[in-house]
């Protein structure tokens, strides 16, 4: 049997897409993590996906801008279009804009909190700051995923190399190291902009959240 060139790439496509699912589908299903205390009683009037600049405020937040993004799995593969995802973090001075925390010294141009939902391909991002470490945690930043159809899941993203990260006790009661190390991504630099940076932070919503 004879194959084509055109026949041969369009197999080549086609194996890579199943292979693509397939890696999707095999990835750590992102574990549950504490809302902790800090989560808006209501959202901000300015709740969209640019934490950096608040409406109504001079300049922008005091921090390394970082990019937020990736995509939602459902642990089969299908791509989770269409659902509510939430960041919510401290500020550069590590106080979170929650009525429950101390306000003095927090940066008044800080969002703090951003929301929005995946887009055909699955896919959100965010525009915050780097996550910086206060008290006796690690940098991270909240996550919430919610839609129709599953349980909300509730979870954390780490930094990866941060030094805090062996002793963080939240992030080190996720026993399952693949589960674990889903949660630490690697900052990198932004190809466009000077200075800021990308994290990559895709989620997996594991069987039992449909249940």
């Amino acid at each position: 049997m004879t194959i084509s060139r055109r026949g041969f790439l369009g197999t080549g496509l086609t194996l890579l897409g199943g292979l693509t699912l397939n890696r999707a589908a095999a990835a750590a299903v992102t574990p549950h993590q504490t809302e902790g205390p800090f989560y808006p009683r209501r959202p901000p009037s300015d709740s969209d996906t640019d934490l950096v600049n608040l409406a109504g405020r001079p300049g922008p937040a005091t921090g390394i801008v970082t990019h937020v993004f990736g995509r939602i799995l459902a642990e089969d593969g299908r791509p989770m279009t269409g659902v509510g995802v939430e960041i919510w973090q401290c500020d550069a001075f590590g106080h979170y804009h929650h009525a429950g925390d101390s306000l003095t010294g927090a940066d008044a141009n800080f969002q703090g909190y951003g929301q929005t939902r995946t887009g055909a391909d699955a896919g959100y991002r965010f525009r915050t700051i780097r996550p910086v470490p206060y008290s006796w945690r690690t940098p991270h930043i909240h996550f919430a995923v919610s839609g129709p159809g599953f349980r909300r899941l509730t979870t954390q993203m780490y930094v990866a190399g941060e030094a805090r990260n062996a002793r963080d006790s939240i992030l080190n009661a996720v026993r399952d190291p693949a589960q674990r190390a889903a949660l630490i991504v690697p900052l990198t630099a932004n190809a466009a902009e000077d200075g800021v940076l990308d994290a990559r932070f895709d989620m997996v919503l594991g069987r039992n959240l449909f249940s």
